[in-house]
């Protein structure tokens, strides 16, 4: 096969899996022929397209493909045959589905770290009462009045809109329109309808608060999945002709970048100080938040980031009961029970029972990777140029490249003591500060 073919076959494969797996193609904006044989053709067997992903594989060699456009493949086909196999009724443990899907291999947190932010919390949350009241208070008192969630979502989308269009270079013609939900697993959902215009539900049951909305909405929107999608359209689609990247597919490598990415969305829009920040754009509208106060209560609540992995780790690969992982987020994130229970039911989920590892692991590899002292890094050996230059510089680089999480990997790995490590290992040993 040539390179055109091996691109539309990726294409139809992940188009083929999204009708045995509906939701696996999260954004489809290539050529609307192929949706349409896919869609008059019969269903394809899970394992015949298992093994139509590996010869895809077996065939990339021979393609034609630029390096890194064929690293990209080759993850992505690699994801994409173990979804496969799992449709098939393969039995792969939960461990290894994570590493085939992203790249990274998973442990457990340490109870001690997630000691540690309770004992910051503590520091911050003065009082008496258990914490688990006190945070519960601190969190009511920062509600979003439910009445007035659709312009707080708006007054912050146009106040990062401002902050992140000169820098990013958006297309003029760019548009988010939002929607307000309900009885959904996720508190945010952006929908990449093409043509630079996204769709982003926002899900009221979640309880949204001002100090973390401006990080829904930077995740969903700017700089995070819309602005991404629309840099990706414009220049790798439309202007260099990668048209895998029109096809956006859950449960692959692509997620756990684009997470990462969107989860440190305010992180490379505002920076520190983002609580004063948020406490400016709302306090415009009438609405009172202790800024300073809510970016150090968000700085101790960050300790506790690989919980949700744990509990992932508990339902899928140790088997535990669904109650028992609810009260260990009940201990850990210290959230009510409705809340655990949310979040358990997006665990259990059988499309997204491995994404929580895209949040976790996405924002450790992306803010280890952003933050490092400008000048570093050695661009991954892959001809992506993805080492050096400010924090800014390294986001549009992450915006606009065809990267994976092994490239990244491998450029911090490169500024470790004693040189490159694996391919395979996982670079939780340079524990980054997450968000």
């Amino acid at each position: 096969m040539d390179a055109d073919e091996v691109v539309r076959e990726y294409q139809l494969l992940g188009l083929r899996l999204d009708r045995l797996s509906p939701g696996l193609v999260d954004a489809f904006t290539g050529d609307r022929s192929l949706r349409a044989r896919v869609d008059d053709e019969p269903r394809w067997h899970p394992a015949a397209l298992a093994d139509r992903a590996g010869l895809l594989r077996r065939e990339l060699a021979g393609a034609g493909l630029p390096g890194v456009r064929e690293r990209f493949l080759d993850a992505h086909l690699t994801a994409l045959e173990c979804t496969a196999r799992k449709l098939a009724g393969v039995r792969v443990p939960f461990v290894a589905e994570v590493r085939a899907y992203f790249q990274v291999d998973i442990r457990p947190g340490e109870p001690d770290d997630y000691r540690r932010a309770h004992a910051a919390l503590e520091d911050l949350l003065p009082g008496d009462g258990p914490l688990r009241r006190r945070l519960a208070d601190h969190r009511e008192h920062d509600q979003v009045p439910p009445r007035r969630l659709a312009e707080c979502v708006h007054a912050l989308s146009d106040a990062l809109r401002e902050r992140v269009r000169g820098r990013c270079g958006l297309p003029a013609e760019e548009e988010v329109r939002y929607r307000v939900v309900a009885d959904q697993p996720w508190s945010g959902f952006n929908r990449y309808l093409g043509g630079f215009r996204s769709l982003v539900a926002v899900n009221a049951d979640a309880g949204h608060r001002m100090s973390t909305l401006p990080h829904l909405v930077a995740h969903e929107s700017y700089p995070g999945h819309h602005t991404e999608h629309c840099r990706k359209e414009a220049g790798l689609v439309a202007a260099r002709g990668h048209a895998e990247q029109s096809i956006f597919l859950i449960n692959t490598p692509q997620c756990l970048l684009a997470e990462g990415l969107a989860e440190l969305g305010l992180h490379a829009a505002v920076g520190p100080g983002w609580g004063r920040w948020t406490e400016e754009v709302l306090g415009a509208r009438g609405l009172r938040l202790d800024g300073e106060l809510a970016e150090r209560v968000d700085d101790a609540v960050a300790g506790l980031l690989t919980v949700r992995q744990d509990a992932a780790l508990m339902l899928h690969d140790r088997r535990a009961h669904p109650d028992d992982v609810v009260a260990f987020l009940r201990r850990w994130l210290l959230v009510p029970e409705e809340r655990a229970r949310r979040m358990v039911r997006f665990l259990a989920d059988p499309l997204w029972r491995a994404y929580t590892t895209t949040y976790v692991e996405g924002a450790r590899l992306v803010r280890a990777w952003l933050d490092r002292e400008p000048g570093s890094g050695t661009g991954g050996g892959t001809g992506s140029g993805t080492g050096g230059g400010t924090l800014s510089d390294r986001y549009l680089r992450l915006l606009d490249e065809p990267l994976v999480p092994r490239t990244l990997q491998e450029d911090l790995a490169r500024e470790l003591p004693g040189g490159p490590t694996t391919a395979g290992d996982h670079p939780d040993g340079i524990r980054p500060h997450p968000r």
